[in-house]
């Protein structure tokens, strides 16, 4: 006779089985990793452990973790010290827990509780003994140019991802040579090296992307994702003759030399390849889209234009990311969208302004130094949000508002009162308005500052309680300025980088090696970071800020002062706020992605994070 348990599982597997017929026939998606039916709007995202932090303090230790995407609604947790719980009653209502009087080396682990029942422990908490922790990192050797001037590494910008498939995000680290260049200078440069690390300093691949890769803000923007689902980050980049991957192994020829007298390179291959997040090792490497093709044709002869690169990741069939390279944005501007399945590329479409398709319709020149990801128009896939122009999941144009370059951009719910997603940019053209916010999903304009400037900084976020939604202010306008674009009186002290840092939901201001909390008379200091660097030059940014452990406030990382370690900072401030790790949330997700892009701007997520939000939603997504 059958056993009725054995029978039960087998009609469920029918079940299920029928239900994925069903939902395959209807176009849509079939199993997740636990073999359940996934709805079309599922996306996939990382596999993370708790990414458990202990942050000593003066009284004790704040002890905070991950409330994943795929855990239940309901879920609680307790907090255990050396196999000891801590906490009387089970934590339901937030993800930290502040352990009163506790040594700084107390070793943390985190249970949850699902429908009743405990669960194993967590990894242990990564110790923030000081406030910070220290990644230990090693610079590259220094060398002479071609004209005899030697330089040195410094430590610039970093990604994350999980490169080994363990649960825990590992950080990719660009080097950059103390003689790196913008695009409008001349001169010869060190190589671009770039790392990937653990958490605890162990390097498992160097990069050198060789001598045929200029070095500069502009040129190697790297994107670090899990593009084909299989639980490990891969590492994507623009390379050339001469890229040693981290196998050792070239790309290409290792002997060729395509710089010029002036230090740019012209001519010569150009590929993007798709490396291994684990070994460091080139999988495929494939003809970069689009070509050089004749250098003038980009808006100057010397080379200038022609090599302004953005690159970012984007969710563009609702579900699985892909890879966006682009190329141009003051003249004629090219994306490319590519998929990485099977080891192998794929591209899914070009998007050209100089097409038959695009020419003529106000595409050309909106492009900003960086880029953003959104679904602006609400239809469950992603779009790219170019500058003043947007482009459409599926390659086509989707807007432009033809107002033109500009360094800053800012997409997320910036009125929560407006349906959809909002767009805050700045302008670089001083016939243009100032700044401007826009409906992300269409493009109109509903409010903009007076033209007259080259307004060369702007932000937007809710950084003050006394308003509703967020807040936005630039360089050249005088003011704070609502949600709506009316006046609030003193400006903050920076016009940078956002974290959130204190226990409030409203976001703090993150500029050089500083952060504050906004005031309407004055702002006040929270951290200072000990002995580090920021990055970029007048740009002051760290070489990331997000969530990348612990709740959901941001961590920052900044190289310190030698470039020998990347100093982590975590808030020591306990919250009451309960919201999903940003990690999982994918909007937010790509924006750390894409953060290292030329000009690096602060991540945003799909929904209104401030003061007065409703209960923040919870994504629908799978892992892998």
């Amino acid at each position: 006779m059958q056993h009725p348990r054995k029978h039960r599982r087998r009609r469920a597997a029918l079940l299920a089985t029928v239900a994925v017929a069903a939902l395959a026939g209807a176009g849509l998606t079939t199993l997740n990793g636990a073999g359940v039916a996934e709805a079309a709007t599922a996306r996939q995202v990382e596999k993370l452990n708790r990414g458990v932090v202990s942050v000593h303090t003066a009284g004790g230790n704040l002890v905070s973790w991950r409330w994943l995407g795929t855990d239940p609604n309901d879920v609680s947790f307790n907090v255990y010290r050396a196999g000891t719980k801590v906490n009387s009653t089970p934590i339901t209502g937030t993800t930290n827990y502040f352990h009163s009087g506790a040594p700084e080396q107390a070793d943390y682990t985190v249970r949850t509780i699902v429908n009743g029942v405990e669960q194993a422990d967590s990894e242990h908490a990564v110790q923030f003994r000081t406030g910070y922790k220290d990644v230990p990192i090693s610079p590259p050797a220094g060398g002479t140019t071609p004209d005899g001037v030697a330089y040195t590494y410094e430590a610039n910008d970093a990604s994350v991802g999980d490169l080994d498939g363990d649960g825990a995000l590992d950080i990719v680290l660009k080097w950059q040579p103390t003689n790196a260049k913008d695009n409008s200078q001349s001169g010869y440069t060190g190589n671009t090296i770039v790392d990937g690390v653990k958490l605890d300093g162990t390097r498992l691949w160097r990069i050198d992307l060789g001598r045929n890769i200029r070095s500069g803000a502009h040129y190697t923007q790297f994107q670090v994702y899990d593009y084909d689902g299989d639980g490990k980050a891969e590492v994507a980049m623009k390379t050339a003759d001469g890229t040693r991957d981290g196998t050792g192994a070239v790309i290409g020829s290792s002997s060729a030399d395509h710089r010029n007298s002036s230090g740019y390179i012209l001519t010569g291959p150009e590929y993007l390849t798709m490396f291994n997040g684990q070994t460091g090792k080139a999988m495929q490497s494939v003809d970069y889209v689009p070509a050089r093709g004749t250098v003038s044709s980009w808006g100057d002869s010397y080379g200038n234009r022609v090599d302004r690169f953005l690159a970012g990741t984007a969710y563009l069939d609702g579900s699985r990311p892909s890879l966006i390279m682009a190329r141009g944005y003051y003249t004629r501007t090219v994306i490319a969208a590519w998929d990485w399945r099977g080891g192998q590329f794929t591209r899914r479409w070009t998007f050209d302004t100089n097409s038959s398709t695009n020419s003529g319709k106000g595409y050309d020149g909106q492009g900003n130094h960086s880029l953003s990801v959104a679904d602006v128009d609400g239809d469950g896939r992603d779009e790219i949000v170019y500058g003043a122009m947007t482009v459409d999941d599926n390659g086509s144009g989707l807007w432009t508002t033809r107002l033109g370059h500009g360094d800053a951009g800012h997409v997320g719910d910036l009125n929560p009162s407006r349906a959809g997603l909002e767009y805050f940019k700045v302008s670089e053209d001083s016939s243009k308005p100032g700044s401007w916010m826009a409906d992300a999903r269409t493009g109109q304009i509903l409010w903009q500052t007076a033209s007259g400037a080259d307004n060369g900084r702007g932000v937007a976020a809710d950084i003050h309680a006394g308003s509703a939604g967020a807040e936005a202010w630039s360089a050249s306008d005088t003011t704070l300025r609502s949600a709506t674009g009316g006046s609030l009186g003193r400006e903050p002290s920076s016009i940078n980088f956002l974290s959130w840092w204190d226990g409030d939901p409203v976001r703090e201001l993150l500029d050089g090696t500083r952060i504050d909390k906004y005031g309407t008379s004055g702002d006040t200091r929270l951290l200072t970071g000990a002995s580090v660097h920021s990055n970029n030059g007048s740009k002051a940014t760290p070489s990331l800020s997000g969530d990348i452990l612990g709740d959901w406030r941001e961590e920052v990382i900044w190289p310190t002062s030698n470039n020998t370690a990347l100093r982590i900072y975590s808030t020591p401030y306990e919250t009451s706020t309960k919201i999903t790790t940003l990690l999982h949330d994918t909007m937010y997700r790509v924006a750390l992605a894409w953060q290292n892009t030329a000009y690096n701007q602060p991540p945003h997520p799909s929904f209104f994070i401030g003061n007065g939000m409703a209960t923040a939603p919870r994504p629908t997504v799978f892992t892998p």
